[in-house]
């Protein structure tokens, strides 16, 4: 017996890393140093910081690996899986400074998996950090074959008086909702379950309001990359006392995590703001999903929130359209502690 027999090819493995070589290299930060192929990655921190903090995140991509696998969407996962840990560390100020990836299978799918780690170099070149390293395991007996597992780790850095923790939030900010791609990475296990009960096949449905894309492709589609728009606010002098990454739990349990916690504020929102996109409305209808689940699990078509002073609103927006994203006043901090008011749950 030797290891090829127990399930693991160490040829293949090797081949699959030259292959990726490429991937990696393309993210290069001018704060890398070496190449990919060590034990560790190696980064320097960027010059210039007088306080510098290191920012770290960690998350996957949940169940929707299950419905990109079964579609052949592993481009789209790979953005995902930045996007989700990207998105994270950004809401404190930081810039990203390096991603590392972790990759798990039954048996090593070369090129589905570098499908994927092509979306995560797109994804990390678009944010500006460097693809610094990771892990491909093999791991016959424990993930079958064919299927495999995504795990995500980003490193930012903030000089400590930019740091943006809500320490400056005041009554009377007002708070930016930024579109997102749709359900972005989030509340997957009641999609599949919803779509389990239905008996319709996502790649031949469509929903408006686009018309040219299956149910499928809706779902599919990547988590929004909300760092070129933050260093562009940044850049501009636009100040940012909060942000939030609308992630698991949607809008009531995310938004509130950029105010202080020692602070007496709370949010009011408009909920007549925007028009919840059809797909999450289909999702309800045909799950039956209450409407206090249907909020505190999926974003619902916002998956970024920045809070800025009055004076600041009509710059922020423009910055935001400025960079492509689609965004609108949602609400505004008022004193008092409170759950988030507005929303209709």
């Amino acid at each position: 017996m030797d290891y090829r027999s127990a399930g693991v090819d160490v040829k293949a493995g090797n081949a699959f890393v030259a292959r990726i070589r490429s991937m990696a290299a393309s993210t290069r930060r001018p704060e890398v140093v070496g190449s990919l192929g060590g034990f560790g990655g190696l980064c320097r921190v960027p010059a210039g910081l007088q306080q510098p903090l290191l920012v770290a995140g960690a998350d996957g991509v949940g169940t929707k690996l299950a419905l990109a696998q079964n579609w052949g969407y592993h481009r789209q996962v790979g953005v995902d899986l930045v996007a989700m840990s990207v998105n994270d560390v950004i809401t404190s100020g930081a810039d990203p400074l390096f991603f590392l990836d972790y990759v798990a299978s039954g048996r090593l799918v070369p090129d589905p998996l570098a499908a994927a780690v092509d979306g995560m170099a797109w994804a990390c070149r678009i944010s500006g950090c460097a693809l610094l390293g990771g892990e491909t395991a093999e791991m016959p007996g424990f993930y079958e074959d064919g299927r495999y597992d995504l795990a995500g780790f980003c490193v930012g850095v903030v000089d400590a008086p930019a740091l943006v923790d809500g320490r400056h939030i005041q009554p009377g900010d007002q708070v930016i909702a930024v579109a997102s791609s749709g359900p972005h990475s989030n509340g997957f296990s009641l999609i599949r379950r919803v779509l389990d009960r239905n008996g319709v096949d996502p790649r031949a449905l469509r929903l408006g309001p686009e018309p040219g894309m299956s149910l499928a492709q809706q779902l599919m589609e990547p988590t929004r990359l909300y760092a070129p728009l933050v260093r562009q606010l940044r850049q501009r002098g636009i100040p940012l006392h909060g942000m939030a990454h609308v992630t698991g739990g949607g809008l009531p349990e995310n938004l509130p995590r950029c105010l202080p916690e020692n602070g007496n504020l709370h949010l009011a929102l408009d909920a007549d703001s925007w028009s919840i996109p059809p797909l999450f409305r289909w999702l309800q209808q045909q799950g039956q999903i209450p409407e206090a689940d249907l909020w505190s699990t999926f974003n619902l078509g916002i998956g970024f929130c920045l809070v800025v002073p009055p004076n600041s609103v009509e710059d922020a927006l423009a910055c935001c359209q400025g960079c492509g994203e689609r965004s609108w006043r949602l609400g505004e901090v008022l004193v008092g502690r409170g759950p988030v008011e507005g929303l209709p749950c």
